[in-house]
């Protein structure tokens, strides 16, 4: 599925990592979905924590591994209630995230402050959105 396609109500569901999994509503990313990875938590306007680096897209099956990318984030969505719809990042008010299959890259970034996770950044990329690194990825 291209990120851009499942950015409907129903056209996605959340994956977790097993350590993150809370609801069998979610899914669980596979152990080798980040093949490169780097945290950092931090303070901007309030607290915030970051996952940027190389992701292996052919792990889920779900993704198209030739898909340029999109954002999902916890205030998207027609209604405004997050993409996926009820989408939240545990502990965090806002989180925005940027899957880029193509580019065998990934970021996510759960924030306090919405300033701290820019959701009208959707086209710039990861490391505009959520400067960090990216290990060379491609």
């Amino acid at each position: 599925t291209d990120v851009g396609d499942s950015e409907q109500p129903g056209g996605t569901t959340v994956f977790c990592s097993s350590s993150a999994h809370t609801a069998s509503e979610q899914g669980v990313m596979p152990d080798n979905f980040w093949t490169s990875v780097e945290f950092v938590s931090g303070t901007g306007g309030g607290r915030y924590v970051q996952l940027t680096g190389c992701i292996d897209p052919s792990a889920l099956d779900r993704i198209n591994p030739d898909d340029d990318g999109g954002q999902y984030d916890s205030s998207g969505g027609s209604e405004g209630t997050g993409n996926p719809v009820g989408s939240v990042c545990e502990g965090y008010n806002h989180y925005v995230e940027l899957l880029e299959p193509a580019g065998s890259r990934a970021c996510i970034r759960c924030c306090d402050d919405p300033d701290d996770c820019p959701t009208h950044m959707d086209k710039e990329g990861c490391p505009e959105v959520i400067p960090g690194n990216y290990f060379d990825c491609e």
